[in-house]
């Protein structure tokens, strides 16, 4: 017997822009940007992503507020112009509510913002200040794309806290995107970034059935240090599709639906999380730390 299935998009063709972005030079930021989209539409992409602060560059310290802008900026709306139906994501320092400043990502489409993240765990470590010029986000959401498939952005840091990569998930997630600036130094010590990220991205992927997709810089970041690249797409079983090298450009992989039900059949992750024990043991640390010498319970 052949069972008849609404007409959905079962393949998605997705890209990364893995560009060298320079630090408060928007112009020359933003064409490069108009370049990687005109690129990516002649191959016929549905989703483009770029790395984090992509249109800005990383870092830019105390000059965060001169280069904020709000998300119903000009600037915005034309590169959603030129992403005609493609869905492209870039990064920028939103001038938001209450005049906060968020390091934020934007979802573009169809001369529209579509969706915005604003980054949750600021990385304020290492070589790393973020606290110093961003308020954080305060919700894990995700946003609609050609059925079935369900985007979910984390941006950087983010990525290192398994439980929004959890959340996101639950919350139905089909395609995790990570826009990253990763640069070789940020940690110093005997800490590898690259292999980090490798672990991360795979790690993610292969636990949820979750494919995944990373955009990192490469070229300058400050003295002594660089942006390693690296960005890639991966599939739900955690292997990579394709991956860049330490130079700029266009990488494409498709990645396909039934490949994702597949994998979430055979490891189940999604479907048996125990939401109400979560709950309960989140409700019982709250109450631990809360009363001066507290001690376990069972």
């Amino acid at each position: 017997m052949t069972i008849e299935r609404q007409t959905i998009q079962n393949h998605l063709k997705v890209a990364v822009g893995q560009i060298e972005a320079l630090p408060y030079e928007f112009e020359t930021n933003v064409e490069k940007h108009y370049q990687f989209i005109e690129q990516a539409r002649k191959e016929d992409v549905d989703l483009l992503v770029f790395p984090e602060l992509s249109l800005c560059g990383y870092p830019v310290g105390m000059r965060a507020p001169q280069i904020a802008i709000p998300r119903s900026h000009h600037m915005l709306k034309k590169l959603a112009e030129a992403s005609g139906p493609m869905r492209t994501v870039v990064g920028f320092i939103e001038d938001g509510y209450a005049a906060q400043l968020h390091n934020a990502c934007a979802v573009l489409q169809d001369g529209e913002v579509q969706f915005v993240h604003r980054k949750l765990n600021l990385a304020s470590y290492g070589n790393l200040d973020e606290k110093k010029h961003y308020a954080g986000g305060r919700y894990v959401e995700v946003f609609d794309m050609d059925a079935p498939w369900t985007g979910a952005i984390l941006v950087c840091a983010d990525m290192w806290n398994p439980a929004l990569v959890h959340i996101a998930a639950l919350y139905g997630a089909t395609i995790l995107i990570s826009p990253v600036a990763s640069s070789v130094n940020a940690l110093s010590g005997g800490f590898s970034n690259s292999n980090g990220w490798e672990t991360v991205m795979h790690f993610y992927s292969m636990i949820y059935g979750l494919p995944a997709v990373m955009a990192n810089f490469v070229g300058g970041c400050v003295p002594d240090d660089k942006f390693w690249g690296g960005s890639r797409i991966v599939d739900p079983d955690g292997k990579t599709v394709i991956q860049a090298d330490d130079q700029e450009d266009l990488i494409i992989g498709v990645i396909d639906y039934a490949h994702l039900r597949e994998s979430r059949y055979r490891l189940p992750t999604v479907r048996d999380s125990n939401l109400d024990l979560i709950r309960r043991e989140i409700n019982r640390i709250t109450t631990r730390i809360g009363v001066p010498g507290g001690t376990r319970t069972h």
